[in-house]
């Protein structure tokens, strides 16, 4: 008897399926620079700079870690793809960089369209938000390597600077201001110890009046994308680092960025953490420290610039909610 691909698990016709439906979707980010369509084994992309007098690209690669496990557990797949474009649109911010295209991977154990499309659709609606281009990708078919109805992803981003604009840290200097930028929540880390803590307790759909919702839609609260309010202060360059709050909080990422013999002054007190990081802590009787090393606390970026920039960049970054959290040691 003839053996077919079907049977070993991996279903031909429902990735043609997938690749016919989100043509028009990629399509929707494509501008003047993008001269592919989906489909060839390349994505083209004309690298015209104009009014960049040095231009350096600007690369990061990244997924969303265990936050996909809210979205198998709650059958929300849209967010998690916005999640990602915003995330990689934050790391490469805080070089300086804007963003010009990005490239998604996705591979689960069986293509469900609904689910693939669903995802995608997240990634378009971020890219066009972000002002980038959803230049291509890959999606797998791997039956035996993931469990059935689950799926994992990366994105892959690249952005342009100017050499004059980039912002590394170099130019940090003891006595610069740190501004908050606050969070949405979560973001796309801590996931692993949120979890841990929270769902032998309650289940996703569970209202939490603390919370003024259910954990699922505090948990799967979108990453914020900072581009539109920061761009415009490398532009004019006022900001002496910039540090994205991901894995490793406050401090793990800041450290980052600054110079040898150089430390932060962070008033913790400055910001109101938000609810589900309250919760997080209760249920869990988490340690404070642990609670900064693991998560942002309600913190999602992070701006360094010198005492006479401050009230510049408070308020070009008013509608974010910034504040004044600290300074360099």
């Amino acid at each position: 008897m003839s053996i077919t691909y079907k049977e070993a698990g991996v279903n031909l016709e429902a990735g043609e399926e997938t690749v016919d439906r989100i043509k028009p979707i990629v399509k929707s980010t494509h501008n003047k620079n993008v001269l592919s369509n989906i489909g060839l084994f390349g994505g083209f992309y004309n690298a015209d700079f104009e009014g960049i007098e040095e231009p350096i690209l600007v690369s990061s690669v990244d997924g969303v870690g265990t936050k996909l496990k809210l979205a198998f557990m709650t059958g929300i797949h849209n967010t998690v793809g916005q999640d990602l474009v915003n995330h990689s649109v934050g790391d490469i911010l805080c070089c300086g960089a804007k963003p010009l295209f990005f490239l998604d991977y996705f591979a689960g154990a069986n293509l469900v369209p609904d689910i693939t499309v669903s995802v995608i659709e997240g990634f378009a609606k971020a890219c066009k938000e972000n002002n980038t281009a959803l230049i291509g990708g890959e999606t797998a078919e791997m039956p035996g390597m993931y469990h059935d109805g689950e799926y994992d992803m990366s994105g892959t981003i690249v952005g342009v600077v100017d050499k004059k604009n980039i912002v590394n840290g170099e130019k940090i200097k003891k006595g610069d201001v740190m501004i908050g930028l606050p969070s949405t929540g979560l973001h796309t880390n801590g996931y692993s110890l949120a979890r841990y803590v929270l769902f032998p307790k309650f289940k996703p759909d569970d209202y939490v009046d603390s919370l003024g919702s259910t954990i699922a839609e505090a948990l799967m609260a979108i990453h914020k994308s900072y581009l539109k309010t920061v761009y415009p202060l490398v532009e004019q360059r006022v900001l002496s680092g910039i540090s994205h709050i991901t894995g490793g909080g406050i401090e793990g990422n800041t450290s980052r960025i600054l110079q040898e013999g150089q430390g932060m002054k962070i008033n913790w007190d400055s910001w109101k953490r938000l609810p589900i990081f309250e919760l997080i802590q209760k249920e869990g009787n988490i340690k404070e420290e642990e609670m900064r090393r693991a998560f942002n606390l309600g913190i999602g970026m992070i701006l360094i610039t010198p005492k006479e920039s401050q009230d510049i960049v408070l308020e070009q970054c008013k509608e974010d909610g910034a504040v004044v959290i600290g300074e360099i040691i």
